[in-house]
C-alpha cells in the first residue's frame, strides 16, 4: 500500500512540476501566455512561476545573481525530488531511509517557505504551489513511518 501511495505521490508531483516548466517556459516565449490554472489576478500559477521566486526557491538570484547555474526553476527542482523520491523509495534500508527523510524534510521546509512567500510576498493564490506542498507534506509522513518502521541498530 505505502509502495503504491509513494507512486501515485509522485506521478502527481512529477505532473504538476512539468506542468510549471511549461508554463515558465511558454510565458517566457509569449508574455501574454495565462497557464489553466490561471483562475483570476489573485490566483495565478503563471504570475508566480514568472516570479524571481520561481527559480531558485527565490534564494539564489540574491545570493548567486539571477544566470547562476544554481537558479534554476522550482519545477526542474521538483521533477528532481519526485524522481529521487520515487525510485529510491523501491530501495530498501537505513541508508536510502534516510535519504527519503532527509529530502522530504528539505521538501517540507521549502514549502513553507514558499507558502508563506505566496500568502505574504505575492499574496497569490497558486494551485499548482499548494497541490504540490500537499503532494510534499503526504511523502513526508509516508518517509516518515518508514523510518518509524525500520529495526533499530544494536548498540555495544
Amino acid at each position: 500500500a505505502a509502495m503504491a501511495a509513494r507512486a501515485g505521490l509522485c506521478l502527481a508531483g512529477l505532473a504538476l512540476s512539468l506542468y510549471a516548466l511549461h508554463v515558465e517556459r511558454a510565458r517566457a516565449r509569449d508574455p501574454s501566455y495565462r497557464a489553466a490554472c490561471d483562475l483570476g489576478p489573485a490566483i495565478s500559477c503563471t504570475r508566480v512561476f514568472a516570479s524571481r521566486w520561481g527559480r531558485g526557491l527565490g534564494l539564489v538570484e540574491p545570493l548567486l545573481g539571477p544566470d547562476s547555474v544554481a537558479n534554476v526553476p522550482n519545477g526542474a527542482i521538483g521533477v528532481l525530488f519526485y524522481l529521487l523520491q520515487g525510485l529510491l523509495g523501491a530501495v530498501p534500508g537505513r541508508g536510502p531511509s534516510a535519504v527519503l527523510l532527509g529530502t522530504s524534510v528539505a521538501s517540507a521546509v521549502a514549502s513553507l517557505w514558499l507558502a508563506g512567500v505566496l500568502a505574504l510576498g505575492l499574496q497569490d493564490l497558486c494551485l499548482i504551489c499548494l497541490s504540490t506542498y500537499l503532494l510534499n507534506a503526504c511523502l513526508l509522513l509516508l518517509n516518515w513511518r518508514r523510518w518509524r518502521r525500520l529495526p533499530r541498530p544494536k548498540t555495544a
